[in-house]
């Protein structure tokens, strides 16, 4: 067997049999290096190299999780979603949750989705905004099962799809450019206004699999317990009944400049310490409870720093264990002569490598070297070769483990301990939105 799809099926093994995932990750980084032959101090280093590329993020989570823990310390969370519970009758009159429920995942959906384009911070914006809504939610008795997949597509279908934000990078400079380069030899020649077109099937699939999961999958209640996510000399009730007008104008200056400064600086982690060091300044809970407050934020996101860190060097080990074009010439093995085959196989093994690597931007590059003179050899259109290459390097990237798609939204909801990673994460979103892209990304590469 492939040393990948070894790799990538003893992740997922452990991570569904509830093994901690940074444990999966080490684990099947071993195995895949072992079996592609690679000795163990090549493995280890390979996978310490790769520690450093996921980092960045990991801290970045760190520094707005103790940002998100020190708004919830200063009270304003708990008044805000208090005023909400009691304005909207939530206890009182069930029959509203519903329609409340469809609005709040409405508004998850719309801040997913300019996160990737009209104010381009991608994830970041997650552990700041969905911490604070949790009560909410629970009293909503809205299955958080459903508000990870509204997270998931709104951060990853509109960069697949919209030529702006992430999505210029990803269909232009990215996806675009290496179908052209990668095709230049047999005559591929892809236009801008040709790769939202081609996209538009697949991403239709993920549309449709959110559909199935707001309307059907996730619509029975569940029920959460109220926790506060953070523990000082007062509960967050207390410090609501201080709360002083000017200290609310400060709150809401410093949720606007963490936004600013990201955008500004490039970095999540400058952000995150503006808008801490605005609050800390502010009065909203006492100069001694400073380090508690960060270092429990920290510790909230700790975890998924931890699974992110240990996914890069996951990716450093199967990148280095040159398994991938041997996995796509077996494939194309077995494929034979017949052209459905061919667009199905190419599809699932995009859907390994992704899954491997946690990223479809780091994907297309090596998708595209080894799909696009395949693809022309079975006689797909230009526009089905688009289709066939962005989808497969898009697959994997929700519903896998190791992917900021889906640690990004656990990172929020499991803010008060609720909420699992991979059942409630990974498993939902690899249902309703990778199951679909096989299947639409494999009929738009047959009819387009």
């Amino acid at each position: 067997m492939n040393a990948i799809v070894l790799a990538i099926l003893v992740m997922v093994t452990l991570s569904l049999a509830r093994i901690s995932v940074v444990f999966a990750l080490i684990a099947a980084s071993l195995v895949g290096g072992l079996v592609a032959g690679m000795p163990l101090t090549a493995i280890m280093d390979a996978f310490n190299q790769g520690l450093g590329n996921g980092a960045t993020v990991a801290l970045s989570y760190a520094v707005l999780g103790a940002f998100a823990v020190a708004l919830s310390r200063s009270g304003i969370t708990e008044l805000l979603a208090n005023r909400a519970i009691r304005g909207l009758h939530l206890d009182d009159q069930p029959s509203s949750r519903r329609w409340v429920a469809f609005t709040l995942l409405g508004a998850l959906l719309a801040t997913a989705v300019s996160s990737q384009n009209l104010i381009p911070v991608h994830i970041a914006f997650i552990p700041v905004l969905v911490p604070p809504l949790l009560k909410l939610m629970n009293h909503l008795r809205l299955d958080r099962r459903v508000a990870a997949c509204v997270i998931t597509f709104g951060i990853t279908a509109p960069y697949m799809l919209l030529p702006v934000g992430f999505g210029s990078i990803f269909l232009n400079d990215i996806l675009l450019a290496n179908l052209n380069d990668r095709g230049a030899a047999f005559g591929l020649d892809v236009t801008r206004g040709m790769v939202p077109i081609a996209m538009l099937m697949p991403i239709g699939g993920m549309a449709l699999g959110l559909a199935v999961a707001v309307l059907f999958s996730y619509r029975r209640p569940r029920r959460y317990e109220d926790r506060d996510l953070a523990h000082g000399d007062e509960t967050p009730t207390e410090a609501a009944r201080h709360l002083a007008p000017w200290q609310m104008a400060v709150l809401g200056a410093s949720l606007v400049g963490t936004v600013a400064i990201q955008l500004l600086s490039g970095s999540m982690v400058l952000g995150g310490l503006f808008g801490f060091a605005l609050l800390s300044v502010s009065g909203v809970f006492r100069w001694h409870e400073q380090d508690d407050i960060f270092t429990e934020g920290m510790r909230m996101m700790a975890l998924v720093g931890f699974i992110m860190i240990s996914a890069a060097g996951f990716a450093g080990v199967m990148q280095a264990t040159g398994e991938v074009p041997a996995l796509v010439e077996s494939s194309a093995e077995l494929i034979g002569d017949n052209k459905g085959l061919a667009a199905l196989i190419m599809l699932l093994v995009g859907l390994f490598i992704t899954m491997g690597i946690g990223s479809s931007f780091s994907t297309v590059p090596i998708i595209a070297s080894l799909y696009v003179p395949l693809a022309l050899s079975f006689g797909f259109s230009p526009m089905a070769t688009i289709a066939l290459v962005g989808t497969a390097a898009a697959l994997g990237d929700a519903g896998s483990p190791a992917s900021d798609s889906t640690l990004g939204p656990t990172a929020g909801l499991n803010a008060d301990g609720q909420h699992d990673h991979i059942w409630d994460t990974v498993v939902p979103t690899f249902l309703h939105y990778n199951v679909p892209l096989i299947g639409f990304g494999w009929l738009a590469a047959m009819v387009l």
